[in-house]
């Protein structure tokens, strides 16, 4: 919720929650928004709906077609409303070119005006150890990508790429694709 509220997130977004597992952000993001404007993704829709039934303070706020079963990052359903997305702790578990995919796709929203995102970076060939202690590698998870090859994805799918200051656990760096 801060990363989105540092980036202007108002009541009235659109918010689209990539990789939303359980709700751990809708939890938060469901009663703050107005009702209709959170829209979930993740590879388990069984997940979601718990989450759903056990995490929300009133499940009723979210409908359940707002939460739809996606592992290509295609968000079929989702409406062209979409004003902010958010994927957090999504794309250090799975190769670079899940990321690739995901900003290609989010240029369907013509509303979109942020996609946040977070990875570990490192230059490694190897395995490489980050601050926090979390060892990271190239080819497996979890995975870190070269800064250079951030910038030049998000780049490539027609963003403005910003590596933004926040401290995160774990050593995660968080970006806004503008």
């Amino acid at each position: 919720m801060q990363a989105l509220l540092a980036a202007g997130m108002t009541p009235e977004d659109h918010l689209l929650d990539i990789g939303c597992g359980s709700l751990r952000l809708g939890h938060k993001a469901v009663p703050y928004l107005d009702p209709g404007h959170y829209w979930g993704t993740d590879a388990s829709l069984a997940l979601m709906r718990h989450g759903r039934r056990t995490e929300l303070p009133d499940p009723d706020r979210l409908s359940e077609d707002h939460l739809i079963e996606d592992s290509t990052f295609a968000f079929p359903g989702i409406p062209d409303t979409i004003t902010l997305a958010l994927a957090f702790g999504v794309f250090t578990h799975l190769p670079h070119a899940a990321l690739q995919a995901a900003l290609q796709n989010l240029r369907r929203f013509p509303n979109l005006r942020a996609a946040l995102f977070t990875v570990f970076l490192s230059d490694a060939q190897g395995p490489t150890r980050q601050p926090d202690g979390v060892v990271t590698h190239p080819d497996r998870p979890p995975y870190h990508v070269p800064e250079a090859a951030i910038r030049d994805t998000i780049t490539q799918a027609g963003f403005t790429p910003t590596r933004l200051p926040m401290l995160l656990p774990r050593g995660q760096v968080l970006w806004t694709a503008t």
